[in-house]
Formats: structure tokens, C-alpha cells, sequence
């Protein structure tokens, strides 16, 4: 968007985020690109460099702080306006940026978190745990890796949520990764204004209510600072 219509349509999601009676938020790997972490299809991206032969980029996860951008869903989990938060990042970033648990569908899984193949429980990663304190069941990482299957629980809120909202913003994915790309297809199936926040092309553009180019950052940061002024917050 050019800068007129960047705010005008900064200023109209604000306006629908105060309007929302169940917001859901979906971040895939370009809301995490100003923590340092690469995306996937970005100029730099995992997938882009791999297709021009490259190297991947050289990166720390676990020198990866939470951004402006993940704070600003928290300020919204904060003000009573998130009715949950779907993420395709295995990074940590959002319950490190103080998202409860409870609002939130990781469905790639997490770095830091071990998974019980057998009943599902799960723990914070340690390099003694190996067998699950419930079952006795096999802790191996959570992260979904390719061919694995999603986590049932996961998908299944996700598509509650989804299928309940009025609003879903997609912060930071080009939602060619399926079934986590479902989540706003079933929204907007289901009536929801479909909101997409991300650089590069996505299947649904033509299709989503309100479409911004821009970085995540350049975005949700001044909606939800807009937002606090409607609200009186």
C-alpha cells in the first residue's frame, strides 16, 4: 500500500479489531523475521535460497527474543480483544511474549517442548527426560517434521476458533502450508473478514477484506496503538 492508504487501512483494521467479538490471529514465519529468525519464502527466506542453490541462513534460536510485533497480539490478549492466536512458528516466541497457553494453537509444535508419543502429554524440553511421567510413553520433540501427522488437539481448536470468528488477521504467512492454511478458509467460509498481513503472494488474496504488503511490524504495531485510542485504553 502507499503511505495515504497504509494508514487509512491501519486506521479500518483498528476499527474492526474494536468491532470483534472473536478475533483470531494467525502468524506463520514472517512475524518472527524481526526477532532475526528467517522466513521461508521472503527475499531470504529457507525455501527461496534453497531453490537458488544457496546455503540456509545462518541463525540462533535460541538467541531469539520476542518483537514489537508479538507484544502487540499480547496487548490485545491483555485488553480482552484475542479470542485466540494460531501459529504455524515453532519458535517459542509467542508464550515467551506472555500469551497464555490457553489461547493458543501451535500447530508445527515448539522447539523447547517434549511430546509423549502415546497419551499427548507434554513438558518443557530436558536432555534427561526420555519417557513420559503419565504413561510411561516415549518424550520425543513436539516440532511436526514433514510426513508426521498435525496434532489432533491443535487442529482441533484451531478449527473451533476459526470456524467462530468474525475476524481472523494472518500476520506473516503466505499460507501454502496445509492443513494449518485451512484455519482462514474455514473463517471466511464461515462469514469472518479476512484480514492478510505479509509480503509476498498468498492463495487468498484476492478473495481477503483488507490486504497490506508491508511487514508484519509496520502493520499490527500502529493498529493496536490506534486500537488503545478507540478503546480509551
Amino acid at each position: 500500500m502507499s503511505m495515504p492508504d497504509l494508514q487509512s487501512g491501519i486506521e479500518t483494521l483498528a476499527q474492526w479489531i474494536s468491532q470483534a467479538k472473536h478475533l483470531v490471529v494467525f502468524t506463520g514465519a514472517g512475524i518472527s523475521t524481526e526477532s532475526g529468525l528467517p522466513d521461508f519464502r521472503g527475499p531470504d527466506g529457507l525455501w527461496t535460497r534453497r531453490d537458488k542453490g544457496l546455503p540456509p541462513p545462518k541463525f540462533d534460536w535460541s538467541s531469539a527474543e520476542p518483537n514489537q510485533s508479538h507484544l502487540a497480539i499480547v496487548e490485545l490478549q491483555n485488553m480482552g480483544k484475542l479470542a485466540f492466536l494460531i501459529s504455524q512458528n515453532i519458535d517459542n516466541l509467542h508464550l515467551q511474549s506472555g500469551i497464555s497457553p490457553e489461547l493458543l494453537a501451535e500447530l508445527h509444535g515448539n522447539l523447547t517442548k517434549l511430546k509423549c508419543r502415546k497419551c499427548g502429554f507434554k513438558c518443557d524440553y530436558s536432555p534427561d527426560f526420555d519417557k513420559c511421567p503419565l504413561c510411561g510413553g516415549e518424550l520425543r520433540t513436539s516440532v511436526v517434521n514433514f510426513g508426521d501427522p498435525m496434532p489432533h488437539d491443535e487442529v482441533e481448536k484451531a478449527e473451533w476458533h476459526s470456524r467462530r470468528s468474525d475476524l481472523f488477521i494472518v500476520a506473516g504467512s503466505s499460507l501454502v502450508v496445509y492443513p494449518a492454511a485451512d484455519m482462514p478458509r474455514i473463517a471466511l467460509q464461515s462469514g469472518a473478514k479476512l484480514v492478510i498481513i505479509n509480503r509476498g503472494e498468498t492463495p487468498l488474496d484476492r478473495v481477503c477484506h483488507l490486504r497490506f504488503e508491508e511487514a508484519v511490524g509496520e502493520v499490527l504495531i500502529p493498529a493496536v496503538a490506534r486500537l488503545k485510542e478507540i478503546l480509551g485504553s
